[in-house]
């Protein structure tokens, strides 16, 4: 599904603020840092808590596996000014349907700032520029309205709910599931192009800052 393109390690996206790259064992620190936090690993299904320190060295080299292969696309997110610096990981995975699921998370340092928001957008426009998929399909935890909110401004729109087994967290849990289909994508991207925007960008900055961007299921 993941083209040539992104199966090297000097595949990254630039946006305004964040530059998305390959994982390093040098993220190691910050993975455990961030991640290992509970308001961060309680919102999604992989992410254990506490964090094994002997999990993450194995977590970033199947990660550049994975990448490598073609399995998936998982990029650490940092300051465009500090790419060296992780403060949260995003990742676009296979699925039976053919269709990739977007999943991401941050530190709590970093919430309430956007990034969340401009990292999922870089994400579902590469996917849709260079692989041949009608869909993009992502889910969020019901008592998540954070990510709700990041999957609604970059455009999906959620199909319903239903149970999802979340393995770290134990168990089945109410989930969201949500959907942005190519033509809606297109849609957006062109009248983006030509001007039109949903909010003013102090209105969305304000809006966007009333909500703690939490992670979504990774």
């Amino acid at each position: 599904m993941f083209p040539e393109l992104t199966r090297d390690d000097v595949f990254r996206l630039e946006t305004r603020r964040l530059w998305l790259r390959w994982p390093r064992i040098a993220d190691a620190t910050a993975i455990l840092r961030l991640a290992g936090e509970k308001a961060v690993a309680e919102m999604t299904a992989s992410i254990p808590h506490p964090y094994p320190t002997q999990a993450v060295d194995p977590f970033i080299f199947a990660t550049r596996k994975g990448n490598a292969l073609g399995d998936h696309l998982v990029l650490a997110i940092t300051p465009r000014e500090k790419p060296n610096d992780l403060i949260g990981m995003i990742g676009a995975h296979k699925q039976a349907t053919g269709r990739p699921f977007i999943g991401y998370w941050l530190g709590t340092p970093h919430w309430n700032k956007g990034y969340a928001t401009e990292a999922v957008q870089a994400l579902i426009d590469t996917m849709f520029s260079l692989v041949e998929i009608d869909a993009v399909e992502a889910d969020t935890r019901v008592i998540n309205p954070a990510s709700r909110r990041v999957l609604e401004k970059s455009g999906f729109r959620q199909e319903g709910s239903f149970l999802k087994s979340l393995p770290a967290r134990g168990g089945l849990f109410p989930c969201e599931q949500f959907r942005l289909d190519r033509s809606t994508w297109a849609a957006l991207k062109s009248w983006s192009a030509s001007g039109w925007a949903p909010l003013p960008a102090a209105e969305q900055q304000q809006q966007a800052d009333s909500f703690s961007e939490e992670p979504c299921l990774a």
